[in-house]
């Protein structure tokens, strides 16, 4: 993980000038040493001086860039996200009755970290981060109808579609993270795939039948 996020920009920096290359390098350490203890214990047995010291920085630089633990995972969780979702970049259905590989990969993303989005979704997890995570679910599934060719041809108002289609993914993705034992990021992909499919034919979802965009397919997340 910490060579993963370590060499990332923060989310948003790469189109931000002036942006401090040394402040940033800090945010990605404390991203980077979040998400690995939060791998293996619960957020509030994890100290703030834990993770300065695993991202080799001070206590007094923790708190120039975040408030307090909750803050820190809910933006490294943001980051991921938002490499993870692409919202952006448009992509073809070619096969309806499968998910495309951008499902498959998204879930995969989700697979990878799953230990630290179930302290985040799970009933003991923490109100602040999940709020975060679901607030931004949100933003990319809006984003992706937003460019969705198929958006003029659907009567339902975008926040309405965008609430129902993020809250079917997140369904989908919660129930997934409890499972025990977890299965692999492909039946999951699969379930979001059905549960979509199905939004479709009763003609709720708003996504066109062979192009949509990679935002809401990802917040499928």
């Amino acid at each position: 993980v910490g060579d993963l996020v370590a060499r990332r920009p923060c989310a948003g920096t790469d189109r931000i000038e002036g942006v401090d290359p040394r402040a940033e390098q800090t945010r990605n350490r404390l991203f980077a040493a979040i998400l690995e203890l939060a791998s293996r214990r619960p957020l509030d047995q994890i100290s703030v001086i834990e993770i300065a010291t695993a991202a080799r920085v001070n206590r007094s630089s923790f708190y120039q860039h975040f408030a307090d633990r909750e803050e820190l995972l809910a933006s490294a969780l943001e980051q991921l996200e938002t490499d993870a979702a692409r919202a952006h970049e448009p992509v073809a259905l070619d096969d309806l009755s499968r998910p495309p590989r951008e499902l498959l990969r998204f879930a995969q993303h989700f697979h990878d970290y799953a230990a630290v989005y179930r302290q985040a979704l799970g009933p003991n997890g923490s109100g602040r981060i999940a709020a975060r995570v679901r607030a931004r679910t949100l933003e990319l599934v809006r984003t992706g109808i937003e460019l969705s060719p198929s958006r003029q041809t659907h009567p339902l108002p975008l926040d309405i579609e965008a609430a129902g289609t993020a809250g079917a993914i997140l369904g989908v993705i919660e129930a997934w993270l409890a499972r025990d034992p977890m299965p692999g990021p492909d039946p999951a992909a699969d379930w979001m795939w059905e549960v979509l499919g199905r939004g479709r034919e009763r003609g709720g979802a708003g996504y066109n039948r062979t192009r949509t965009s990679r935002g809401a397919l990802q917040q499928d997340y």
